[in-house]
């Protein structure tokens, strides 16, 4: 990617999302949580009420079971972040040494954002359909990351081509399952490399499953970007915060990844330099099985393998059989070619 974003491994996106419930502190908190917890980025989400939602848009069946009755208008009314929030929230990321993101969910917050000079733009799975909007972020010419929950390949490919047509390629496709929580039996990571195939663009995923097992696994099959939601508390009033790790969950998950990244390696296959002493030591050199008279001829019968092996290999038997003891060998020597003529 152009601003490197991928440049250092998996890119961990902490998703606070709404998780502020539209309180400045609540957000700064996110922010230090997410610090301690050793991701990349901070992701919150921008937008307006009035340009995202008509005002009898119902609540999602996630949303009614954690806040109640009502509809999606008044509900995001709450958890809008001003201009004014968006530009103390940036400084705040910048002098705690953390990416700050936002996903826009209108054109004018998209402007918004812009304005503020941020490295990627996320576009949530909502708006993945939304080819109008796709066009205008990637006009922006800025990497896209692009959710693709809810969509068939037919509709990724649709999405993918309208943000081509625009002239930037710079695309990540993250799976992802529109539930919250999403079962286990949803997720379907393999439809994670089916993308990565068929578009043959990085990959990443966007968690929405309880806990920290799947994320993981989405990187040790070569997820690139891992977006997890988090919140300071799970009992806290509003939409996502059941279905968000809470700070130790998030510290753990990408202590984890970082060890999964370590593990991958380079694809080669060698002896590791911490192998070396271990391969002296477990593999098999040719011994005499028993006493070896001198002028008595190798074979199988006085000749087998033994560790350790720092002698001659097993393979080398063919160059040893019929040569004749030059010298009286000890049972379990090590059989060298100067002990043979």
């Amino acid at each position: 990617m152009r601003n490197k974003l991928l440049a250092k491994g998996c890119f961990i996106i902490a998703e606070a999302g709404v998780n502020h419930n539209g309180d400045l502190d609540i957000a700064k908190k996110l922010v230090d949580a997410a610090v301690e917890a050793g991701v990349d980025a901070i992701k919150f989400q921008t937008f307006k009420a009035d340009h995202l939602v008509t005002k009898e848009a119902p609540k999602a069946a996630y949303q009614k079971a954690n806040t109640g009755d009502g509809g999606q208008y008044e509900m995001l009314q709450k958890l809008e972040l001003s201009v004014e929030d968006h530009l103390i929230l940036q400084k705040y990321c910048q002098e705690r040494g953390i990416i700050f993101l936002s996903t826009p969910f209108d054109f004018e917050s998209a402007d918004l954002l812009e304005s503020l000079e941020l490295p990627c733009y996320k576009v949530s799975s909502g708006d993945l359909p939304n080819l109008p909007f796709l066009a205008y972020i990637g006009q922006k010419n800025k990497p896209v990351l692009l959710s693709t929950g809810m969509a068939n390949l037919g509709e990724v490919e649709s999405a993918v081509e309208t943000i081509y047509s625009t002239g930037n390629r710079e695309v990540i496709l993250l799976h992802c399952t529109s539930n919250y929580p999403t079962d286990y039996e949803d997720v379907n990571l393999q439809a994670m490399l089916t993308m990565k195939e068929a578009f043959k663009l990085p990959v990443g995923y966007s968690d929405h499953t309880v806990g920290i097992e799947i994320p993981i696994a989405a990187v040790a099959l070569g997820a690139r970007v891992i977006e997890k939601h988090f919140t300071l508390d799970q009992s806290m009033a509003g939409p996502d915060h059941r279905a968000s790790l809470e700070p130790r969950e998030l510290k753990r998950m990408v202590a984890k990844i970082r060890n999964i990244e370590k593990a991958m390696g380079d694809g080669i296959k060698r002896c590791a330099k911490s192998e070396e002493n271990t391969k002296k030591l477990v593999r098999k050199s040719i011994v005499a099985k028993r006493d070896i008279l001198e002028g008595e001829k190798m074979t199988t019968n006085n000749l087998t393998f033994k560790r350790p092996g720092n002698g001659l290999k097993p393979e080398c038997i063919k160059e040893i059989l019929g040569k004749i003891a030059g010298r009286m060998i000890k049972k379990d020597q090590i059989i060298t070619f100067t002990d043979l003529k």
